[in-house]
This record gives structure tokens, C-alpha cells and sequence, in this order.
């Protein structure tokens, strides 16, 4: 096991991580010709950091996260936006399906270790999702739940108070170091895995475990690919 001590937990993200989350082939399709396709991957890209921005301030639900991001970057864009877009795309989320591996790894680390997912999303899709992934998990923490969204601190003091853990009780694991492992950083978590999926940039400087494969995760505690 490459970790110090045994984690009493080990703390996933969900959505990216976990979840192949396909907001932007939702998008993609929810506008269908109205996203001219000569900007169609800068438009995305924007609204990946307005949707990031608007998880910042005070809470609200995801859905209004979902059209609030996406009413702002067509306006950027100057492209027109309809109230039925961002419920349009809303809607598709809890079908999402997990990423090749992702059942299997997580049911070979639960044979050892209790299982915990820490997500942005809310109360209303959470439980859809966390079925999708057919894994065993012993808590599942919303945003909602949190009343914050990750990457405010606040998500993770909750997430430890809430699993009577100290930072170097838990490891955690997230494709994001922009949501996930900055934050888990900035407050002392040492045990982090960085599963990258290849959308965000390596921050090798975070001091975590990087893996491509998520059947590398349960290798990293000790324990045979699944």
C-alpha cells in the first residue's frame, strides 16, 4: 500500500471521476444548429468554468447551477437562449453511466475499505447516479446536503465532521484537481489519487497518486487489480 496507514475511508468524487458525466454532448444536442459548430468547442470550454464559477458563491440547486451557466455563456456568445434548454439538459443527468472499470475497482476496494462519494450533485439526482455505479457505498454526501459545492472548503470541513475523520484518516480520490484536490490540499488531506481523465492539467505539485486506469486504484492500497 503506497498510503501511510490504513484510511478508515476512502472519499470519491462523483461526476467525472466516477460518472462519465456528458453535460457538453447534452448541450451539443439540446441546441442542436443554434451552436454554429466553428465555436461549438470554445463555447463548451466556456461554459465548463462559468458552471465552475457559479458553484463560488452561496448555494443554490443544481438545476439553476445548469442554467445559470448556460444562460451566461450564450450571451457571451451572443447566441439565444431558451428557458427549456437548461431543464432539457438537466433532465438527461441521471442516466449517465459509470466509465469502463469504474464497478469493478470500486467493488475490489470495498471488499476493504468503506466507500464514500462527496459530489456537487443534489438530492434529487444523487441516488439515480449513485445506482448506476452498482458498488457498495457506506455515505453518499450532496451538495445539497453540504449547503456549498465543492471547491469551497466548507464541503470538505463538512465531509469530515460528517465521517468523524481527521484529514489523515481518508483518502481521496477525484479527476479534478480544480474542484477536488486543491481544496483537499489547501486543508491538510495527504492521501489524495488524482484519476486523470484527462480534461484538466496534472498538478503533480498537489503531492497525490496519479492514475490513468482506475483498475490501478485498488493496487494502490495493496490489493489485486479487480
Amino acid at each position: 500500500m503506497v498510503f501511510e496507514n490504513k484510511p478508515k475511508f476512502v472519499t470519491f468524487d462523483m461526476n467525472g471521476t466516477l460518472i462519465h458525466f456528458r453535460i457538453n454532448e447534452v448541450i451539443r444536442r439540446v441546441l442542436g444548429d443554434r451552436l454554429p459548430a466553428e465555436i461549438a468547442d470554445e463555447f463548451l470550454r466556456t461554459g465548463n468554468q462559468f458552471r465552475f464559477d457559479e458553484t463560488t458563491g452561496d448555494w443554490k440547486p443544481f438545476h439553476q447551477i445548469v442554467a445559470r451557466s448556460l444562460e451566461r455563456t450564450m450571451r457571451w456568445f451572443g447566441l439565444e437562449y431558451r428557458d427549456g434548454d437548461a431543464q432539457a439538459v438537466y433532465e438527461e443527468i441521471p442516466t449517465f453511466t459509470p466509465y469502463p472499470g469504474v464497478t469493478a475497482a470500486l467493488r475490489r476496494l470495498a471488499e476493504e475499505y468503506p466507500l464514500v462519494i462527496v459530489t456537487n450533485t443534489d438530492d434529487v439526482h444523487a441516488p439515480s447516479l449513485v445506482e448506476n455505479l452498482q458498488a457498495p457505498f457506506e455515505v453518499v454526501i450532496t451538495s445539497e446536503q453540504m449547503g456549498v459545492y465543492k471547491p469551497r472548503l466548507q464541503a470538505f470541513e463538512y465531509a469530515l465532521d460528517k465521517l468523524g475523520v481527521t484529514p489523515d484518516e481518508i483518502v481521496w480520490v477525484s479527476a479534478s484537481p480544480k474542484y477536488d484536490l486543491r481544496s483537499a490540499t489547501n486543508l491538510g488531506i495527504r492521501n489524495k489519487v488524482y484519476m486523470d481523465r484527462g480534461f484538466e492539467h496534472d498538478e503533480h505539485w498537489l503531492g497525490y497518486e496519479r492514475i490513468t486506469d482506475i483498475a490501478d486504484l485498488p493496487v494502490l492500497f495493496g490489493l489485486p487489480r479487480p
